[in-house]
């Protein structure tokens, strides 16, 4: 029998991560890539030491509560951990980290490829390309909006919303943020600062959402926030649905008051997204790939690794939060 600890792996990994689990650990693989259901959870956590999940498993008050006492920690394959409830975790003494850092660089692309596709109406051209509905051009064709020079509002200047700005400013943006603190001048780089939300929104042409999902930010961008944006505004969000009024974004599309949204994350995710998403021209919609690059989700995993690491060295892991 190995003295190996033993790690319940929540999804199908990226093959060279699964390659160092299974080298330094007994690892549950899910080669089927199926999602687990809670029951489930609770029913193999008896064999194990640490779950490595993503963001797709939901480790609630009440599935927390029922795993065995065995499960010393949760690693997540995400930097978002609002499918965990920390809470619970701290009361188990079950430890929780995430993976920052890594997706920076990939969710940022994400961002901007959302942004122009939003604002030149990339969806709809697309699809007006594959059905062979193009049939003539004139200069009122398929106009969209220009990004290049506008204001760049960022709700959330942490590791992606910096690295976004800084993409941005490739456009010529000029880079408005709001950030529970503001940053030092360095990490700033010229961009301006606003203490709270709703004068952000006066100043952003573009909005881009950044922060993390919790009590406080969920419904942030309401009908009474997205009246404060600049008529025309486009909106885009990677951080997480929740943070969204789907409601009052949908009316505000519809009115145009917002010219176009680019989503990579819903509420209801991934099968029950509110349908007036579908149902409208003016937005371009991405399946929650802000990480989906080789490069990004084999550092994810690595990352994950390292704190499990640490953990079953006695160490304090790099990315704890909980």
């Amino acid at each position: 029998m190995s003295d190996k600890p033993t790690i319940l792996v929540g999804r199908k990994l990226p093959p060279a991560v699964e390659a160092r689990l299974a080298r330094d650990y007994n690892a549950i693989l899910n080669t089927d890539d199926t999602l687990y259901t809670s029951e489930q959870l609770i029913e193999l956590s008896a064999q194990v030491d640490a779950i490595l999940p993503c963001h797709s498993e939901h480790l609630s008050a009440d599935v927390i509560g029922k795993l065995s006492d065995r499960v010393k920690a949760i690693a997540n394959f995400s930097v978002g951990y609002d499918h965990v409830d920390i809470e619970a975790a701290k009361a188990r003494g079950i430890i929780v980290t995430n993976t920052p850092d890594v997706l920076s660089d990939a969710t940022a692309e994400t961002a901007i490829l959302l942004m122009l596709g939003a604002a030149r109406r990339g969806s709809e051209g697309d699809r007006m390309v594959r059905a062979q509905a193009w049939r003539d051009w004139s200069p009122s064709f398929m106009v969209g909006t220009q990004v290049t020079g506008k204001r760049f509002g960022v709700i959330g200047m942490g590791r992606v919303g910096r690295v976004t700005a800084a993409r941005a400013r490739g456009f010529d943006m000029d880079i408005h943020y709001y950030n529970r603190s503001r940053l030092s001048g360095d990490l700033e780089a010229g961009a301006t600062f606003h203490d709270n939300v709703d004068s952000l929104l006066a100043s952003a042409d573009v909005l881009s959402i950044h922060c993390p999902a919790t009590a406080e930010t969920k419904g942030l961008l309401n009908a009474e926030r997205i009246a404060l944006l600049p008529d025309g505004a486009v909106v885009i969000n990677t951080s997480r649905g929740g943070v969204v009024d789907d409601d009052a974004l949908i009316n505000a599309l519809k009115s145009g008051k917002i010219f176009a949204v680019g989503l990579d994350v819903f509420n209801g995710e991934p099968s029950n997204i509110h349908p007036g998403y579908r149902e409208l021209d003016n937005v371009f919609l991405l399946p929650h790939i802000g990480s989906a690059t080789k490069e990004t989700r084999v550092g994810m995993g690595y990352r994950a690794l390292d704190n499990l690491d640490a953990i079953f060295a006695g160490k304090e892991p790099g990315d704890r939060v909980a």
